[in-house]
This record gives C-alpha cells, sequence and structure tokens, in this order.
C-alpha cells in the first residue's frame, strides 16, 4: 500500500523589501513521504523569496518534468522555474530552454559543494540561471519551524530571508553561486 501525502497549511505575511513586494498567500502543501521537513520549509522560503500572484507549486518530488514552483504566463510559457536539490545538467539545460528564469536552490551541504564542483563551469554559460546554496545549519533551523499549520512572517532585505512563527525566528542569507 502506497504512503499518502501529508497535508500542511502556512499563511505567509511577506514583506519583500528588496523587490518591494508585500502580501499574504495561504499555502496548502503536500509533503510526499520521501520529502523532508527541512525540504518541504525550504520550498516555503522559495515561495516567499519569489512570492507572486501567479506562482504556483508544481509536482516537485513525484515527477521530473515540472519545478518544485513555477510561474506560467496566460499562452503557457514558463516565466520562473525553482527547482530545489542537484539536478543533473541535462535536466537543468533542458528547464533553461524551457523556462524564461531558473532559480536552483541546492541544500546538502558537502554534497552539494561537490556538485558545484563537478557541474559549476558548465552551467555558467547559461545566461538565465541562478543558483542559491542554503547551509545545513539554515536547513535544520527551517525544518524546526515546520508544523501542520503554520503562521508565518516573511522579512527579506538585502538578500537575508527572516521567518518568524511568533515563537522562533530562522534567519538565512543562501549563498550565491550563480546568477
Amino acid at each position: 500500500m502506497a504512503l499518502k501525502s501529508t497535508i500542511y497549511k502556512a499563511r505567509l505575511q511577506i514583506a519583500d523589501l528588496d523587490r518591494h513586494y508585500y502580501g499574504e498567500h495561504s499555502l496548502t502543501l503536500a509533503r510526499h513521504p520521501s520529502e523532508t521537513d527541512e525540504r518541504m520549509m525550504l520550498r516555503v522560503l522559495a515561495f516567499a523569496r519569489h512570492a507572486h500572484e501567479d506562482l504556483a507549486f508544481g509536482r516537485g518530488v513525484s515527477t521530473d518534468d515540472e519545478p518544485d514552483l513555477w510561474i506560467r504566463s496566460l499562452t503557457g510559457e514558463i516565466e520562473l522555474w525553482v527547482q530545489l536539490g542537484q539536478p543533473d545538467e541535462r535536466e537543468i539545460r533542458r528547464a533553461c530552454g524551457r523556462a524564461r528564469d531558473v532559480v536552483l536552490y541546492t541544500y546538502s551541504g558537502q554534497g552539494a559543494r561537490i556538485w558545484w564542483e563537478q557541474l559549476g563551469s558548465k552551467l555558467a554559460r547559461l545566461d538565465n540561471l541562478t543558483v542559491y546554496d542554503i547551509s545545513p545549519e539554515s536547513m535544520a533551523a527551517l525544518g524546526q519551524l515546520a508544523a501542520r499549520g503554520m503562521d508565518l512572517n516573511v522579512t527579506i532585505q538585502d538578500g537575508a530571508i527572516l521567518l518568524a512563527d511568533g515563537e522562533a525566528a530562522v534567519e538565512i542569507t543562501p549563498e550565491t553561486r550563480q546568477g
């Protein structure tokens, strides 16, 4: 018998001072059985960082042909493709060919560093690709905020992202590897 996804609800109050975006979003997140709290919360962080009225979750973990988050225009063109993890070069090139902008978040510490050492020079030619790395310490702190019902205030300023739930606050500054 297949395991079902666990449903999480999150209400985000976003103040993005870098983009001058201010809004509230109510999210329903399906956490795949193979997904950790940390990775799910990274999806929330990525949503907050790229918040837009048309930003939507893709099937992510359960499929290879959709990103974790994306913005599609009314004509079906992909404006933004956001993916988490360490996809292979072919997947990244395919995403860059399909979308106007591609953003990749890596998060596995030493594994992400080795992945970047192997692919970084090959990916440098992709003008529409931005790569950020989230430290293992930041990922662990993000995981601590996970709850079935979340009410998060998110402030983004000078590249730093502050997530607070009333009891705890986590500040994350992604390392830009490309972009």
